[in-house]
């Protein structure tokens, strides 16, 4: 195959871009590849493996200079960088999610929030457990729009786009979490 593993990443994003997850296959990749699909498993020994890869990319290309700040500050534009990284591909919010939650993938921005949670000064534990916790927002809360947003372009629902996210209202809300326990902690 003449294709290299970027090449087969890129035309994956393309697909799921075009056709969304459920038609992301390795038959359907390897038809827009040229290629039979057993040639894609020499790059990706599994269709998970290849998901991670599609996310790792996807979070890369939406990746933006490291923010500076108050730690606060930090946190949110992480969250809306992983909000707007996810946004930008059809079902992007699911393949991340996903490959994050089987722990193939999807890692920097795992790292990156808790970098800027650490700036609390909150314990460890705490650390972790806000980073998750607002992974998990960011998740959820892009799933939700991200559906929302296709079922209202597919003609599924008859509701027009929404004209805001609430996310920073939330992420504030676990800010404001996080700060009163990090300074629990310090008394």
């Amino acid at each position: 195959m003449r294709n290299h593993r970027a090449d087969v990443v890129d035309q994956a994003l393309r697909v799921l871009d075009t056709y969304g997850l459920g038609d992301l296959t390795m038959r359907r990749l390897g038809k827009e590849l040229g290629v039979q699909p057993s040639a894609l498993y020499h790059h990706f020994p599994s269709k998970q493996l290849l998901l991670a890869a599609v996310a790792d990319e996807l979070l890369a290309r939406g990746a933006r200079p490291a923010p500076t700040g108050p730690w606060e500050d930090r946190v949110l534009a992480r969250c809306l960088e992983l909000r707007d990284a996810m946004l930008a591909y059809r079902d992007g919010a699911e393949v991340v999610a996903t490959v994050h939650a089987f722990g193939l993938g999807a890692e920097a921005p795992e790292r990156a929030l808790a970098e800027a949670v650490a700036g609390s000064g909150a314990p460890a534990d705490l650390v972790r457990a806000a980073t998750r916790t607002l992974l998990h927002l960011v998740f959820g809360h892009t799933t939700d729009e991200q559906t929302h947003l296709q079922a209202g372009s597919a003609g599924a629902i008859d509701d027009e786009p929404r004209e805001r996210s609430d996310l920073e209202v939330g992420v504030g809300l676990v800010v404001d979490g996080i700060r009163a326990r990090a300074a629990a902690h310090r008394s």
